[in-house]
């Protein structure tokens, strides 16, 4: 059976990730966990972009595994910060950060700026490695909102940014929306739509 390593340690990705792949399933292809393969450490992530540090990622976690590899990196970008924290999202406070803080930490940045200066983007990018023949395939989507200016307080452990980010579409909370409005703007899932069949194609040859 062909294999594909989710390579994320992040509870809360890995589920939407095993989500969302599920369906290659069907193909023949099985889903493994880092969990599943006890591999436990990370790497030392060094990329100036969410594409270079998913590419680091999956080829680390390839080489380690021997494994067809997909991982991903991405973030929020805010504007008036000049684009922070982007590919240091997850430890613009210290890697042992809390979603708490993080939320607090941004709200904190941008107390005073009005609704038109919190302009704000989530952007996923996915890269998938196969190193039986060297392929590369990578996919980025990303959706546009603003910061509010409070919490929701609907947080989904392991994603702190979206308990503030309000979805221009739909002028909700990212944690307010509806199953099918989150199937439509979760760019995380967006991304893995774009990519699965192309790992499928890629595998299955």
């Amino acid at each position: 059976m062909k294999q594909l390593l989710i390579a994320t340690h992040n509870p809360a990705k890995k589920e939407e990730l095993r989500r969302g792949f599920a369906p290659l399933l069907k193909s023949g292809i099985s889903l493994i966990l880092l969990d599943d393969l006890n591999i436990n450490q990370e790497p030392e992530e060094t990329g100036e972009t969410f594409s270079e540090n998913a590419k680091l990622k999956a080829l680390y976690f390839s080489k380690i595994s021997g494994l067809p590899t997909v991982a991903d990196d991405g973030g929020i970008t805010i504007d008036a910060l000049n684009g922070e924290p982007g590919v240091h999202s997850k430890r613009w406070i210290g890697r042992d950060a809390t979603d708490v803080e993080l939320t607090n930490y941004t709200l904190k940045k941008l107390h005073g700026f009005p609704d038109e200066k919190r302009t704000c983007h989530l952007t996923l990018c996915l890269h998938f490695f196969n190193p039986l023949h060297n392929m590369h395939i990578q996919v980025t989507k990303s959706v546009d909102g603003h910061v509010a200016h409070h919490s929701s307080g609907l947080a989904r452990p392991g994603f702190p940014y979206r308990a503030l980010f309000i979805v221009d579409r739909f002028n909700k909370f990212y944690d307010e929306l509806s199953s099918e409005e989150h199937a439509l703007v979760n760019h995380r899932l967006l991304a893995v739509r774009e990519l699965a069949p192309l790992i499928a194609s890629d595998l299955l040859q």
